[in-house]
This record gives structure tokens, C-alpha cells and sequence, in this order.
């Protein structure tokens, strides 16, 4: 099973979901990031407290969806509301889509302390997302039970 993540800039909160769920899911499900209109870098902080948890963070990089129009994605998962309301490429075809907000840590102006805080607080919300998408029988389901699963999932702080 194949999972992209999108955010627009493709730099932090895609970024996280990329490398948490690869971590979580053992090679069970392989996830990729992108973003339709990529930074070209991955925020610092994303990759130092990622590093923080033991988190793998080799490969990592922020990059256009385009470069999945070979490769379809068998979920693609929005989780910046810019991203949410912009239109997938057509390749995206019949992919299940779900939008999995989060709010951006990268963004916050604060102390040291308070935006590391934000970081762990958005990385483990995806790590309770994640841990429930792999509680699921993903072979088993529908598209449709799939989907409906997917936006279930969305609700979890």
C-alpha cells in the first residue's frame, strides 16, 4: 500500500507524516511526500525533531506531486487546508483521497520551547492517525469502506 502525503510547500507537516509513517509502519505501508508547489527544502526543525524521536530522516525531501504521475499513490492524504482545496492532477485518477488537517508548528512565533512543543504536539497527532490506518485491514476494504475509514481517522487529535 502506497500512501502520498500533500501539503502545498511540502516542507513540514507532509514531511512529518512521511517519515513518522514509514517509521510506524515497517514497511507495511510506503509512504512519499510532495507538494504542488514544493519549497525545495525540508524545514529545519521537521528534521531535528524527527532525529529528536529516532525517527529516520535520510531521503527526506521536499518535491513536486508530479514526480508520483508514474507511480500512483493508493491514498493521497492532504494535510494543509491550502492543499485540501486545490485541484489533484487527473493522474490521480481513481485514488482514495482523505484530508487529514493539521496545523502548520512551522509557522508559530514563540519561544524555543513552545514551538518544539507545537512540533511534538502535530507529530503525535499523525503518530495516533497512523497507528489507527494500521489497525485497519487496508487489503480487505473497499474503496468506499476505505474512504470512510480514512475521514473516521481524521477526527483523532
Amino acid at each position: 500500500m502506497k500512501i502520498l502525503y500533500i501539503c502545498t510547500h511540502n516542507r513540514c507537516r507532509s514531511i512529518l507524516s512521511e517519515a513518522i509513517t514509514n517509521h510506524l509502519g515497517q514497511g507495511r505501508i510506503q509512504a512519499f511526500s510532495a507538494g504542488s508547489q514544493p519549497s525545495g527544502e525540508v524545514h529545519p526543525l521537521s528534521l531535528r525533531y524527527l532525529k529528536e524521536k529516532g525517527i529516520d530522516t535520510a531521503g527526506l525531501r521536499s518535491q513536486s506531486w508530479d514526480a508520483f504521475a508514474v507511480d500512483q499513490p493508493d491514498i493521497v492524504v492532504t494535510v494543509c487546508d491550502s492543499a485540501a482545496s486545490e485541484t489533484c492532477p487527473v493522474w490521480f485518477g481513481d485514488t482514495v483521497k482523505v484530508h487529514w488537517g493539521l496545523p502548520d508548528p512551522s509557522k508559530l512565533d514563540g519561544s524555543e520551547e513552545e514551538v518544539r512543543d507545537a512540533f511534538y504536539a502535530v507529530m503525535t497527532t499523525i503518530e495516533r492517525r497512523v497507528q489507527r490506518l494500521l489497525s485497519l485491514d487496508l487489503n480487505d476494504l473497499s474503496r468506499e469502506a476505505l474512504q470512510e475509514k480514512l475521514m473516521n481517522i481524521a477526527e483523532v487529535q
